[in-house]
């Protein structure tokens, strides 16, 4: 897979630049993310149970990641801030008991992607997830953060392979 792609970021100077998307057309934009936080299976059945102390860890995370898909502009440099007309964050137990999996879904209709929203969503849900459950399970891993599908813009409906880079 060798694709040659431009940076869009910098300027011919080298400088850091957000890009300019006044020209683009407005366009119905769609990416999922996706990652996962591995953890013990005691740690993940207190989940499942909803027996944690400080409350729905689920709930909580599902928030946080929907509140980090609306400030993703504030948070990377060069990101425009964007106009999301939804943010969905889901949660799947892995099969074999070795943690969670988060999906996270961000729409728009605009002139430029949603991928890093939908990545910050993500990214944001399992750091929540891990502050909740550190005291009881310090080892957690947050892992394989990545970008599923996206649909929209000039580049139109993209879709991971399953075994491209394990996502």
């Amino acid at each position: 897979m060798s694709t040659s792609y431009s940076l869009t970021h910098v300027n011919a100077n080298g400088e850091a630049n957000m890009v300019d998307v006044s020209d683009k057309a407005v366009t119905h934009r769609v990416a999922i993310a996706s990652g996962q936080v591995l953890m013990q299976p005691s740690t993940l059945k207190m989940i499942k149970d909803n027996s944690h102390k400080k409350g729905d860890v689920l709930a909580i995370a599902r928030i946080a990641g929907i509140q980090a898909a609306k400030k993703c502009g504030d948070l990377i440099p060069l990101c425009h801030p964007l106009m999301l007309t939804k943010v969905q964050i889901d949660f799947e137990f892995a099969s074999d008991s070795s943690g969670l999996i988060i999906h996270g879904l961000c729409k728009l209709d605009g002139k430029t992607g949603v991928e890093m929203e939908a990545l910050t969503a993500v990214s944001v849900a399992c750091l929540t997830i891990f502050d909740m459950c550190k005291a009881v399970d310090p080892g957690m891993i947050i892992s394989n953060i990545h970008v599923r599908e996206k649909q929209g813009g000039k580049t139109g409906h993209w879709q991971r392979e399953t075994n491209d880079r394990q996502g």
